[in-house]
């Protein structure tokens, strides 16, 4: 996938320009950097919900998007959800364990956690049939035990399913142990684009 000369303002304020960058397929890339940066105009553009200039190549017509807020369908169960996205039972009980979910299946999201509405977000996404996936600070709801765990899992179902992942987060910590590409971007520009290792031994500037 690659994205080419890219261009994106709101009215007078420039988001991109001329901006590209390439993302390799089968990989976790992790965005980071200031807020207002760009990083969830990024995703957007990515996920088909936002107009741009420019050139999108290789980006497939079915994404699947966990936003920073659950978006969930308040008049279905968690299973419903769940059911909703594509996923047959064994693969909806499997996603259930695997985000620890399964008491909640039968439960409305009105009846659950912050938490639990995000753990039921990211189960949803990798049951849809997309081979990219988009996530906008995707833990940030979580506390810090069932934020390592499913940080886990989310490794480990990518790379079972070899999901393409480009995910927006503010903790150095999280794009350290998920990524396998980081970059870091101001003012719409990349500042530097690196793997975790040479991100951390020879960091681009303070």
């Amino acid at each position: 996938m690659e994205l080419i000369s890219l261009c994106k303002s709101y009215s007078t304020r420039k988001i991109f320009e001329e901006f590209s960058l390439p993302i390799e397929d089968g990989k976790i890339l992790c965005i980071l950097g200031e807020s207002g940066g760009g990083k969830t105009t990024l995703l957007n553009i990515l996920a088909g919900l936002t107009s741009y200039r420019g050139t999108l190549s290789g980006v497939p017509e079915q994404v699947s998007y966990i936003f920073q807020e659950p978006r969930l369908l308040p008049n279905l169960t968690v299973r419903g959800n769940l059911r909703y996205a594509g996923g047959g039972e064994k693969e909806i009980d499997d996603i259930l364990e695997k985000t620890e979910l399964t008491h909640c299946a039968n439960k409305r999201p009105g009846t659950l956690s912050g938490g639990e509405k995000q753990r039921v977000s990211i189960a949803r996404a990798f049951l849809i049939p997309s081979p990219l996936l988009l996530m906008d600070e995707p833990f940030s709801a979580l506390d810090p035990m069932t934020r390592e765990s499913l940080q886990d899992e989310v490794k480990s179902i990518q790379q079972k399913l070899n999901k393409t992942i480009v995910f927006v987060s503010h903790d150095m910590g999280e794009a350290l142990k998920l990524a396998d590409v980081i970059i870091f971007m101001e003012s719409g520009q990349v500042v530097q684009m690196a793997s975790p290792e040479e991100m951390l031994e020879h960091p681009a500037n303070d």
